[in-house]
């Protein structure tokens, strides 16, 4: 057993020099049995960090999973489910999403103006699991990056506890932008971070080329049985303006 967690952590290592995302695979969640595996994963995960207090079902979720605008994102490697994350699509009326909730002070005067905001929350790792693949954090968060691209994004949120502030104002160049709040459901604070996505993203992708993505690996990730999302009243490359279908 010991020599089997050493070599899956060697090669770990050789593919950290290579190309993090060589076997990484992410699926979008549509089925029900796709999204419990997840809900059930972020029970885990946060019970593990001591986020949440026990539940007889064991599974997290909440009213946004099933929203038009929000699409669930489990990471997987070589086929096993290791990470999720939401990625929240924030634009004219379509505002369901945490941080929209929790910081409405702050982000709906942006949407006012007509600004398009992407909201990466629930992001959870397999608590067992994780350690084995040190760029996982990285590879997760990617899909807030990859979004933005996709739906020609102004601004990039982050919410995050506060000892994790540090960490997205050095890596992702995010500024704080809300001081701690208590969600309903969590019994720790998280605070919001953000940053303008076309100011910063060439700086990001310079430290960290795997988060650029391709138009083709865009639509693959954001378009739900063949169905695109699409902005209303926004044009932007490849994306003209219309309604949003879901």
């Amino acid at each position: 057993m010991i020599r089997s967690a050493v070599n899956a952590t060697a090669l770990v290592i050789q593919e950290r020099r290579s190309d993090p995302l060589e076997h990484v695979d992410y699926r979008l969640a549509e089925t029900p049995e796709a999204k419990d595996e997840i809900y059930r994963l972020r029970y885990r995960a946060y019970l593990r960090e001591g986020a949440i207090l026990p539940s007889q079902s064991e599974r997290v979720t909440d009213r946004y999973d099933d929203l038009p605008n929000n699409f669930i994102f489990g990471i997987h490697l070589r086929g096993e489910l290791l990470s999720s994350i939401r990625v929240s699509v924030l634009a004219g009326e379509w505002r369901g999403s945490p941080s929209s909730e929790m910081f409405t002070d702050m982000l709906h005067p942006e949407l006012d103006r007509g600004k398009i905001i992407i909201d990466p929350t629930r992001f959870v790792a397999d608590p067992d699991k994780a350690r084995l693949f040190p760029e996982l954090p990285y590879v997760t968060v990617r899909l807030g990056y990859v979004a933005c691209a996709h739906f020609n994004a102004d601004i990039g949120l982050a919410n995050v506890r506060p000892e994790h502030r540090a960490f997205y104002r050095k890596v992702f160049l995010q500024e704080p932008w809300g001081e701690p709040r208590l969600y309903p459901g969590l019994i720790k604070p998280v605070g919001l971070m953000a940053a303008k996505y076309p100011d910063i993203k060439e700086r990001v992708f310079q430290r960290f080329p795997y988060m650029r993505s391709s138009a083709f690996e865009r639509r693959m990730l954001f378009e739900r049985s063949g169905k695109p999302f699409l902005i209303p009243n926004r044009v932007s490359a490849g994306h003209p303006a219309s309604i949003v279908r879901s």
